[in-house]
């Protein structure tokens, strides 16, 4: 896929990554009003990390890294043919092993459910994961499904599949929850069922994308191939360091559970918020990148390579560092906006909470995507080793910060802290991902993305200022005083942000020019 068609492909994934995330919004707004910072809403964050773990591990992370590659070079060295023989192995392996993890997770929770005395916060957790532990069959079979649509520059059905979960989510919170009961601790149930039925309609929804490209998979136990020794040979590394990875953001859960029964929901609110400009942007790219990296590979084109990554760098610093500087100066009102609605359980308390984990995360937009462009380069080389490597120090480093915060942080502000470990820990990752990428495939222009950052920070630090006055001054002014709480609240923080962006705008033509004109020549050739 050239150059032109990749701004056109993420625009594709964007807006499909980015109506998703509204969605997402959405429902997570409508969480705030059904449940707040509850136990029920803490201990539910909790449990869903698991499958999401696994998600990770065996869907989107390490299997899909393994496998796009291989199956993108399949593709371009044997056909089309040959390729989907490939994947219908892989389907039948994986969905035979998401199987039997599913039925012992099942098995293994039931029993402590009935014979082990569990406290109060882990007794809230267990039922919950029992109910969403099926999800993760559903959703990783969801995932490697993506990878070959992907493959074959099919971006459309993948990138609309999220938004119907969390269509499906907001539509159960309404419909559905209430039928649960009365209280929170009863209503959350509902919430478990309804994302496990949303993820049998994710994976019904790629069949006819899958069979207009020939996929037709038989099952067959038959696993031993070349090529899926190949995927399992390299999946292997980044299931490792995935893996520790995964296994630290649920130790990190646990270790805000124990914090508070407020904090792991609190932190998922922040992160909501966090991953609204994240997904649209940095999730799209990252998704385009890899096959596109792994035709590049295949060609022996690092040149092209070189370029597409700078194109990309440059693009995401544009979005991302007015969004982290938006964020942190506005933390607290687009909280309140977000999730405070009359009679709703999200109340003054949370609004803090929250907000300090939301200036926990802000920072941390620049380092989350670049992760996400820097990373597919290694797998599109096949090489799952490095960032592994890479990874697993990472991860000991966020575990240390964690321990370090939550004992040195004043209560209240420690869930914050957990929040700052993973951006410090992000960086890292980061820093050390690019210098090895460097010896790799040769300098991306570290210089001029430097220089770029640079007056992109300075053009986002006077719209962060402007914003902040904007937002002050329709707060005070006699015209907001009158409004309704919400309409108030949206006048405000909407006025703000939009006199905001006006600034950055103009001053992002005069002082970042050459990268506006990047992205736009890129965009106008794109939509040829």
């Amino acid at each position: 896929m050239g150059k032109n068609n990749i701004l056109r492909s993420t625009a594709i994934v964007g807006a499909g990554t980015g109506l998703s995330r509204i969605l997402g919004f959405v429902r997570e707004a409508l969480m705030a009003v059904f449940f707040g910072t509850s136990l029920a809403k803490s201990a539910f964050d909790v449990a869903f990390r698991i499958p999401n773990l696994f998600r990770r591990l065996f869907g989107e992370g390490a299997l899909s890294a393994a496998f796009v590659p291989v199956f993108s070079e399949t593709i371009e060295k044997e056909g089309v043919e040959s390729a989907n023989r490939l994947a219908a192995k892989i389907m039948i392996m994986l969905g035979t092993t998401l199987a039997v993890i599913v039925l012992g997770g099942i098995l293994l929770a039931t029993v402590l459910i009935r014979f082990v005395s569990l406290g109060e916060r882990l007794a809230a957790v267990l039922p919950l994961l029992r109910i969403m532990l099926p999800y993760m069959f559903f959703i990783c079979l969801v995932a490697l499904c993506m990878g070959i649509l992907n493959s074959f520059h099919h971006f459309a059905v993948p990138a609309i599949t999220p938004v119907l979960f969390n269509g499906g989510w907001a539509v159960t919170l309404i419909f559905i929850c209430p039928l649960f009961g009365d209280t929170p601790g009863e209503r959350i149930y509902g919430v478990a069922w309804g994302i496990l039925g949303a993820g049998a309609i994710q994976l019904l929804v790629q069949v006819p994308a899958l069979l207009h490209f020939g996929f037709r998979p038989k099952v067959s136990f038959a696993w031993k191939d070349e090529k899926v020794d190949k995927v399992l040979l390299l999946m292997g590394p980044a299931a490792l360091g995935m893996g520790v990875m995964q296994v630290n953001v649920v130790v990190d859960s646990i270790l805000a559970l124990w914090v508070g029964t407020w904090a792991p929901a609190a932190l998922t609110y922040a992160e909501r918020l966090i991953y609204l400009p994240l997904g649209s942007i940095a999730t799209a790219f990252g998704t385009v990148l890899l096959p596109t990296f792994s035709h590049q590979v295949a060609r022996e084109r690092k040149d092209e390579i070189r370029d597409t990554l700078g194109v990309a760098v440059r693009s995401l610093m544009l979005v991302m560092i007015p969004a982290t500087v938006g964020l942190l100066v506005l933390a607290e009102p687009i909280v309140r906006l977000a999730f405070v609605w009359k009679g709703g359980e999200f109340g003054s308390e949370s609004t803090v909470l929250t907000a300090r984990a939301v200036c926990g995360y802000a920072p941390g937009l620049v380092a989350f995507s670049l992760y996400r462009v820097l990373v597919p380069v290694f797998y599109a080389l096949q090489d799952t080793r490095t960032p592994v490597q890479v990874g697993v120090r990472v991860v000991g480093l966020n575990f240390l910060l964690n321990i370090a915060f939550i004992l040195t942080w004043p209560s209240g502000y420690k869930h914050a802290g957990l929040a700052f470990a993973t951006v410090l820990a992000s960086v890292v990752n980061c820093v050390a991902l690019g210098r090895i990428l460097h010896r790799r495939v040769g300098s991306l222009g570290w210089n001029r993305i430097a220089k770029s950052m640079a007056r992109i920070f300075t053009a986002s630090l006077v719209m962060g200022l402007v914003a902040l006055m904007s937002h002050n001054l329709l707060a005070g002014s006699v015209i907001s005083a009158r409004l309704s709480p919400k309409f108030y609240q949206l006048v405000t923080v909407g006025g703000g942000i939009t006199v905001g962006l006006a600034v950055y705008f103009v001053l992002a033509v005069v002082l970042c020019r050459e990268e506006v004109k990047e992205l736009a020549s890129h965009m106008r050739n794109s939509a040829l």
